[in-house]
């Protein structure tokens, strides 16, 4: 590792450096003018003091508890992200009104490779860096940014801001040009969000290039992904941008160019705290806005506004909204409304990440973007994040389908009759009926009673007035005859015989969490007879609860719940958790136990139940 962050430097410096080369680290000699590791400064701010115009800082690992002044345009180079560290927490800057500044750049500055940490997230005016001089130009790369109102704060010349880590900000970039014309660009950045309020990318006038960045927000009540503000040129492309609850992307009417959005995965936003929120909003239709090659998916609303002209879109992909066709959406002749295939989709998105938006065979939205944009390949454009120049070359996998969601058994008129959600996979084939008297049965091919296409069976009974208990079970199989795991076992009674009606009884159910085992998430489905107050809670095996995924009243019938534990829900059993290790992969496998609880009318309990899954690396 330390020769790969070698090289890096030794590239870093043959790129961008011109001028005097100066070292800091915490054991030098502290002697100027700093040019040896043997004579290095043992303070950047110290170090910077002595710079003129075009000299390099290069800092050894460590923690350097200071805020820093820039006052002549340097290139300021740590030794890695992970362990070379800035932190201004609990200081004050020294400059009047600026106090809240970690990193104060008043000249071009170029800073790489650098954990910065600002005063505090809750504090406002707070920045971790901040580029405020109307000539100047602020390049961040591969770098992490922290602990502040905003995390980088900018109303410069033009910002290149590349393969940060932004956490635990009220605003992680905000960016303010007016009619300046160069292009900025923000590329290949992740943006976490697990706290309240706040927006990830807010740009007011200029040229920018939003590209192949993943905006995330885990908590509720945040407000954008992306927010344009009076925008010159925008171009939002190749994107994940997902949860935001106001809207994932929000665009003030006044677009004095353009704004191209592009090749873009937006969804989940889809709180019912605001009736107005969703994927796309912009208040009025106006033509400047291109909207193509996108998946717009699970949100509110999925193209919206307030004003009496039309969006108009084309060449999208639309699923899983409450109002795919909104009032102010006019949708183009090449627009699809179906499921995208998704090699892997949660409700709820969370981080370590739990989806996987590569899309399956057979998706619709292969090769069904606009004919003028192609693939990396070569080919005519997907649909989605991994379509067009920026996007992705890979090999599509042909999964099996879902398994068939509530399923439902009842005696009519003496048969009994099978009734599940219809699958939405473009290549589904057929539905297999399983049957059997024994519980938790193996579905093998001797216990099929049927293949179908619809999504319900009529069970003619061998021998009807025969009281007895059956069991049954349903899978989903596509054109190439992979087949989904089983549905939950559905249990009918037969009571009675010729002399009296027979009759099916209900019943309260906590099924097996699929997959099981399962990484990084997994899938509890349970079923209610009656309406009740239902609470589940996921506990670790030292009895603590880890998370409680469903906890409110619920009418009766067939529900679903996820369970995609956070890192600090996998490792809490064991009281760790630290910044350094929360964008790895590096998870607690082993035994979890889910309990379910529903109160009935009275405060009386009806049912109580646990069972156990395991989380595998």
């Amino acid at each position: 590792m330390n020769k790969l962050r070698i090289i890096f430097l030794v590239i870093l410096l043959a790129e961008c450096v011109f001028g005097t080369i100066r070292y800091v680290s915490k054991t030098g000699s502290s002697t100027p003018p700093y040019t040896s590791w043997e004579t290095a400064s043992d303070s950047i701010q110290k170090c910077i003091n002595i710079c003129v115009d075009g000299d390099t800082v290069i800092v050894a690992n460590g923690v350097y508890k200071e805020t820093l002044l820039i006052l002549n345009s340097i290139y300021l180079l740590g030794s890695s992200m992970d362990s070379c560290i800035i932190d201004g927490t609990g200081l004050m800057a020294p400059v009047p009104n600026y106090e809240g500044i970690t990193i104060n750049a008043r000249k071009d500055l170029t800073i790489c490779n650098f954990k910065l940490l600002g005063k505090g997230q809750p504090i406002s005016l707070t920045q971790v860096v901040a580029a405020f001089t109307n000539n100047s130009e602020l390049t961040v790369h591969n770098c992490q940014v922290s602990n502040a109102y905003d995390g980088i704060g900018t109303l410069g010349r033009k910002s290149i801001i590349t393969n940060v880590i932004f956490y635990n900000n009220h605003n992680d970039l905000s960016n303010h040009r007016g009619s300046i014309p160069d292009t900025s660009l923000i590329s290949n950045c992740i943006f976490i969000k697990p706290q309240q309020f706040g927006t990830a990318i807010s740009e007011m006038g200029g040229n920018t290039r939003i590209e192949n960045n993943i905006l995330l927000a885990l908590g509720t009540d945040n407000e954008y992904g992306i927010d344009l503000i009076y925008p010159n040129f925008k171009l939002i492309k190749n994107n994940i941008i997902l949860n935001y609850d106001l809207h994932n992307i929000d665009i003030t009417d006044f677009i004095r160019d353009s704004v191209v959005i592009l090749n873009n995965n937006i969804g989940y936003s889809n709180s019912a705290n605001y009736l107005t929120g969703g994927g796309i909003w912009q208040p009025t239709g106006n033509p400047k806005l291109r909207i193509r090659n996108n998946i717009i998916f699970k949100n509110r609303n999925s193209v919206n506004g307030n004003g009496p002209e039309k969006h108009r879109t084309d060449y999208n992909l639309y699923w899983g909204n409450t109002n795919n066709q909104t009032s102010t959406l006019l949708m183009g002749d090449h627009d699809i409304v179906a499921d995208p295939m998704f090699v892997r989709d949660d409700s709820i998105p969370g981080y370590p990440y739990n989806y996987d938006f590569h899309l399956q065979m057979y998706s619709p939205g292969i090769d069904a973007g606009d004919p003028n944009i192609l693939d990396a390949d070569g080919s005519r454009s997907d649909i989605g994040l991994f379509g067009g120049p920026l996007g992705q070359v890979y090999t599509y996998q042909d999964l099996a389908p879902k398994p068939p969601g509530n399923v439902t058994a009842q005696l009519v008129e003496g048969k009994i009759l099978l009734k599940w959600n219809k699958n939405t996979e473009a290549d589904f084939f057929r539905y297999r009926v399983y049957r059997d008297t024994v519980e938790n049965f193996i579905y093998d091919t001797t216990k099929i009673i049927a293949v179908v296409s619809d999504t319900f069976y009529v069970d003619n009974l061998p021998d009807y007035y025969r009281a007895g208990t059956y069991y049954y079970k349903i899978t989903a199989i596509d054109s190439a005859i992979n087949q989904s795991p089983a549905s939950e076992e559905v249990q009918v009674v037969v009571t009675g015989a010729a002399e009296g009606p027979p009759i099916a009884a209900g019943e309260y159910k906590l099924l097996q969490n699929y997959p099981n085992p399962f990484n990084p998430s997994t899938v509890i489905p349970y079923r209610l007879k009656d309406g009740g107050y239902v609470k589940i809670m996921v506990y670790n095996l030292l009895g603590e609860v880890v998370k409680v995924l469903q906890n409110g009243y619920q009418n009766p019938g067939y529900y679903e719940v996820e369970f995609s534990p956070t890192k600090e829900e996998r490792r809490r059993g064991e009281g760790i958790l630290e910044f350094e290790t929360f964008y790895r992969n590096d998870i607690v496998s082993g035994i979890y136990l889910y309990r379910i609880e529903v109160i009935g009318e009275g405060n009386i309990p009806r049912f109580i139940d646990m069972k156990k899954m395991m989380m595998i690396k």
